[in-house]
């Protein structure tokens, strides 16, 4: 969501184009409106400013008719009988030259949308009626089922395949964050139709539970039978590189597959005191809320690639199978994020367990400088991969010291360095490791035989102690593996020449 007055301007100076519609509303929303929403959704999503006319002239909502207008919209973009499929889009007020307007941002969706029976699309002159285009429906149909594994359907599924505990409590969880929230007086079919978690083929008229469907909300069973290679790896390895220091093997739904990943990171992560203005906050959670997310939402499940969370010393590392849409390091302040399972975020935001599209990661950028020091490294390729700076339990916190400002924000430096513990066989080590090096060869060199007791004594504690890290940290085991002094190492080696 676009919430910055600044960055509002300079949107709206931009003009209308293929992902923005700028539309006059005073008292009443317009019926294009719904069009507009339509072809967003048919085409790559966009954002939609209420209250700005087409030139770029603010004019404002009328403050007595905004919460009709925002009820309005809500009502019929719910009401399938306005769109069909129906949606959930959150709406933000902001304001501008001192009048009210509304900002909507329309995530592209997995499956293809009509408005009042026609289906709509989107260029860069707006929005127009492709219904009797047969070419340009089948084209629509196509580039959808084939970006969007998602919507799958499996008609050997049936309800008692899914949690009906688990869809009882999403209700409840929808209908208390939002009173009118649609799914609140819907049974369980419906809610999953609303939720396009139940679908009926174009093609052949099949219907049934989706593979969305599925994994948000199957019991495992059913779940591993259609889906077996569908697992996240969780795993805490600081003392025991070789192998693992505890791991959870995590293989149930997505709903419950987040609750599991974030109480593996409350157990093992520590969560610093933080005040944003005068509220104390876990930025602990608003980090790894979007890499649970992230990990369970834009996975790409045809593929048999496990997600992994990795607790290291000093950070977490994440991976999980991707549809890339670029290759190389992304820049968290200007990429765009694309929805790689539309349906499946869209669940995840109706029940609180995901933000919109974007604003989780501007989140994650913000607090992961207060909690680890750094910026969070993204890597998009076949494999999406996340590194996030941590701190670690036994380093001294600056947040809540004696005498400080009640209402004073952390700063950045949540982790200050601390001097590492440096026993006589790891400062042997140090001083004997030249660029970079195989277990072997640093062993011969302190000569030593014992294998168990080079690494118990020297390797694990190094490597612990930030003093020395591996050159191929996904692959422990690898026969190309060697070691190098870290920065922090050198360092140490500086302050203690002999």
């Amino acid at each position: 969501m676009i919430t910055d007055r600044q960055k509002l301007q300079s949107v709206i100076s931009k003009g209308e184009g293929l992902d923005l519609e700028l539309k006059a509303c005073r008292d009443q929303l317009p019926k294009s409106v719904y069009e507009t929403v339509c072809a967003f959704l048919n085409r790559h999503g966009g954002t939609l400013l209420l209250g700005v006319a087409d030139d770029g002239n603010v004019s404002g909502i009328n403050p007595d008719a905004l919460v009709q207008v925002r009820r309005d919209f809500v009502t019929a973009i719910n009401n399938p009988l306005k769109l069909t499929p129906p949606t959930y889009l959150s709406i933000e007020e902001a304001e501008l030259d001192g009048k009210k307007i509304l900002h909507i941002y329309v995530p592209e969706s997995s499956q293809v949308h009509r408005c009042n029976g026609r289906i709509f699309d989107r260029n860069e002159d707006g929005d127009f009626d492709i219904t009797d285009n047969t070419a340009l429906v089948a084209a629509l149909y196509q580039r959808k089922q084939a970006n969007y594994s998602e919507n799958r359907i499996l008609p050997h599924l049936g309800l008692d395949d899914l949690d009906r505990y688990l869809i009882a409590k999403c209700r409840k969880i929808a209908s208390f964050r939002w009173e009118d929230h649609p799914w609140k007086d819907m049974d369980d079919l419906e809610l999953l139709k609303s939720a396009q978690l139940y679908q009926t083929s174009s093609e052949n008229g099949t219907s049934g539970i989706t593979l969305a469907g599925i994994l948000l909300l199957g019991r495992q069973l059913p779940l591993l039978n259609t889906v077996p290679h569908h697992r996240t790896d969780l795993i805490l390895r600081k003392v025991n590189l070789d192998r693992y220091d505890d791991r959870d093997f995590v293989d149930v739904n997505l709903v419950e597959s987040y609750e599991r990943i974030m109480a593996f990171i409350h157990k093992h992560l520590p969560d610093p005191f933080y005040l944003e203005g005068t509220t104390s906050i876990s930025i602990r959670d608003a980090i790894f809320r979007e890499v649970a997310s992230n990990l369970l939402i834009h996975r790409e499940y045809t593929n048999a690639f496990p997600a992994k969370l990795i607790i290291e010393y000093g950070r977490v590392r994440t991976e999980n199978s991707s549809r890339p849409h670029g290759f190389g390091r992304l820049d968290p302040e200007t990429f765009t994020p694309f929805p790689k399972n539309p349906v499946i975020a869209k669940f995840f935001r109706q029940i609180g367990r995901a933000d919109e599209l974007g604003s989780g990661m501007r989140k994650m950028m913000k607090y992961s400088r207060a909690y680890g020091g750094a910026d969070p490294e993204l890597i998009e390729g076949d494999v999406f991969r996340i590194a996030i700076r941590v701190p670690e339990f036994n380093e001294r916190q600056e947040a809540a010291t004696p005498g400080s400002r009640p209402g004073t924000q952390v700063t950045p430096e949540v982790t200050p360095e601390v001097t590492p513990e440096v026993t006589p066989e790891v400062e042997r080590m140090l001083r004997v490791i030249t660029g970079e090096m195989t277990r072997g060869e640093i062993m011969r060199a302190l000569v030593l035989k014992d294998e168990k007791h080079f690494r118990e004594q020297y390797q694990q504690i190094a490597v612990a102690e930030g003093l020395i890290e591996m050159t191929i940290p996904d692959k422990p085991n690898s026969r190309l593996q060697k070691y190098r002094l870290t920065p922090k190492g050198q360092k140490w080696l500086k302050e203690n020449r002999s």
